[in-house]
């Protein structure tokens, strides 16, 4: 008879008869450490190293997904040389070969901000003689990298060595670009890292892909902070009075709450603002949920236009940068590369396409195929955000279109601003209403003339009988009416979202009306015109328009007969500082002036004038032609 422990004994020599005989389970080694390399892909300022919300998308790169990357051409200490030695002018080249990434330091703040952070994950079990390395293996001739060491930024280069500690610690590295992009062609604006480790033999890496932040224009929902203006210097007439319409212009940005004093250009007398340059920015997320942003001065494609150089000589600098174009033809228009001839419609979305940066515009002459810089147009194509839409503007002497169209916030509504858009027909019927009731004698303008620029003298009667003023404001009335169906159709706007504002042009006296009861001081030949009008005074150019004449196969070409309100400047979201009218006064009151300020009254804009009549009007171009305009950039571009 068994007892219980004899049962007990057989059972445990089965088990360990059957332990023998089975199979032996393998021991699961540990699992290498592998690389795994962050960047701020979800843009929200931080890399996540410790969860998986910067994991998904990181080798490629959206509109709205991706890491950033600053092109780093600021000048964070002003260390750029602005003259050569004995003071001796530098070249346009060497001017914009200097910025913060064209040495291998990180210049200014310990924070090193316009860096972009792109981190390792902390590797464990990683043997005491492992390293690694990150290259740059897409984008490297254009992209530079720092790693953050004890002692501060070091650049890292193909000697470069990760330590077994900064492996397991997680390493930080700190990316810039070394210009913005221009042609695809040549760089699309990716930067790809790579980091490789090595330890006990096994060796893993992992990329992840940068673009260099795109370079945009400014659009009006956008707050103005500062303006800028050419102060002409001397004692002469025209001087004085320019410098009467800068202390106007200070006055209005105090008035309109601009805190900051307005920068005056002073070194080339060069008073287009608007045209030589086109103030612009780049950013990225940065901590806190702010924004790290560069201004950029976008300088106009006129090689030969001295103003621009004041934009390294004094305005680049901390956070302020300068990008200029090369390889301008000759046979390319120069007053379609004025900056004048830019601007940016507001954020939408619309059949399909959206841009929540803006859309750029700009003129282009199809009466004869003349177009902007080739070069200008590749750059601002190649940010891939703000797909540039040309106008007509063939009918403009100048060209340029904010001699006819601006963009006016309005909030409250569905797209959050309108159209503003010159409109002769309503000019035409402010002179013809006046006529009929009994005003035709009334003079045309109400501007005082001086003992060196006498007022004009036509009425109200010898305008409309002009055989020119009547056909040209016809003409520029179908001109603008097709360029707004353009708009119309590329942004969705409905003549509901158009603001008009009365507006007359006139093919002026370079074509030989004079005599014709065309008025003649709208007009003034080059030789009329102070050189500080001029758009550029070598270029022996009528005025700032080119002195092109109409000739066969050609438009006639106009400008501003009765000084152009849409040429004017908005100051803030309720505040736009327009031309004084000088239009013919009946009952005491300005008809033109009164017309204007109903329009921008039911757009919901608070109008104020400053007189701009012999500083800018005589030479054809506005208040918005002779300033500029830096506004806030902290909105995220990649959000709508």
């Amino acid at each position: 008879m068994r007892t219980t422990s004899h049962i007990r004994g057989a059972a445990l020599a089965v088990s360990v008869i059957a332990a023998i005989l089975a199979p032996a389970t393998p021991v699961l080694a540990a699992e290498p450490p592998r690389a795994d390399l962050r960047a701020d892909v979800d843009r929200d300022g931080r890399v996540d190293v410790a969860g998986a919300t910067d994991n998904a998308g990181e080798d490629t790169w959206t509109q709205t997904r991706g890491a950033v990357v600053l092109p780093n051409i600021d000048d964070d200490t002003r260390r750029c040389p602005t003259s050569g030695p004995g003071g001796r002018p530098l070249s346009d080249a060497q001017l914009a070969a200097c910025n913060d990434a064209s040495d291998t330091r990180v210049n200014g703040a310990a924070d090193a901000a316009d860096l972009a952070r792109v981190r390792s994950v902390p590797m464990r079990g990683l043997s005491p003689s492992a390293s690694g390395t990150l290259r740059v293996v897409g984008g490297a001739k254009n992209t530079r990298v720092f790693l953050r060491r004890a002692g501060g930024w070091v650049r890292v280069d193909a000697a470069t060595r990760l330590t077994a500690a900064e492996l397991r610690a997680g390493a930080e590295f700190g990316v810039e670009t070394t210009d913005v992009v221009r042609d695809h062609a040549r760089w699309g604006g990716r930067a790809v890292l790579r980091l490789t480790v090595t330890s006990r033999g096994t060796t893993t890496s992992d990329d992840v892909t940068l673009r260099v932040a795109p370079l945009l224009t400014h659009h009006h929902l956008q707050a103005a902070q500062q303006l800028l203006v050419t102060r002409v210097a001397g004692t002469d007439a025209y001087a004085r009075r320019q410098q009467a319409f800068v202390r106007g212009l200070a006055a209005e940005a105090t008035a309109a709450g601009i805190t900051a004093p307005l920068f005056t250009f002073d070194r080339y007398q060069d008073v287009w603002a608007q045209d030589f340059v086109e103030p612009g920015y780049v950013s990225m997320a940065g901590p806190g949920g702010r924004r790290q942003v560069i201004r950029v001065m976008l300088r106009s494609a006129q090689p030969d236009r001295a103003a621009g150089r004041e934009l390294f000589e004094r305005l680049r600098g901390r956070g302020v940068g300068v990008v200029q174009v090369s390889g301008v033809r000759e046979s390319e228009e120069w007053t379609l590369n004025s900056m004048g001839n830019l601007e940016t419609v507001p954020p939408y979305t619309h059949a399909g396409r959206s841009f929540p940066a803006g859309r750029i515009v700009m003129g282009e002459r199809k009466d004869d195929g003349s177009k902007p810089a080739r070069a200008m147009r590749a750059l601002l194509g190649a940010q891939g955000f703000q797909d540039p839409l040309l106008l007509d503007t063939s009918w403009l002497h100048v060209g340029h279109v904010d001699e006819f169209v601006q963009f006016l916030p309005a909030p409250g509504t569905p797209r959050g601003w309108r159209i503003g858009i010159a409109d002769p027909e309503a000019g035409l019927r402010l002179l013809r209403d006046a006529q009929r009731a009994g005003h035709g004698t009334a003079r045309m303008f109400s501007v005082p003339g001086s003992k060196d620029l006498p007022a004009p003298r036509e009425t109200i009667d010898q305008a409309l009988a002009s055989k020119w003023l009547v056909a040209d404001n016809t003409m520029a009335a179908q001109r603008i009416r097709a360029n707004l169906e353009v708009l119309k159709r590329e942004t969705g706007v409905t003549d509901a979202e158009v603001v008009r504002v009365p507006a007359l042009y006139t093919r002026g006296t370079e074509h030989g009306e004079r005599g014709e009861r065309v008025p003649r001081l709208t007009r003034l030949g080059a030789g009329d015109v102070p050189e500080a009008v001029g758009e550029y005074g070598q270029q022996k150019r009528l005025a700032r328009g080119g002195g092109r004449a109409a000739g066969p196969g050609r438009a006639v070409m106009t400008s501003a007969y009765v000084p152009g309100a849409v040429n004017g400047v908005l100051l803030g979201r309720d505040r736009y500082l327009a031309p004084r009218q000088w239009g013919p006064v009946v009952g005491g009151e300005d008809l033109f002036t009164a017309a204007v300020t109903a329009a921008y009254t039911r757009a919901g804009l608070k109008v104020s004038y400053i007189d701009d009549w012999e500083t800018y009007h005589l030479g054809m171009g506005e208040v918005h032609c002779g300033t500029n305009t830096l506004r806030d950039a902290s909105a995220a571009w990649w959000k709508r």
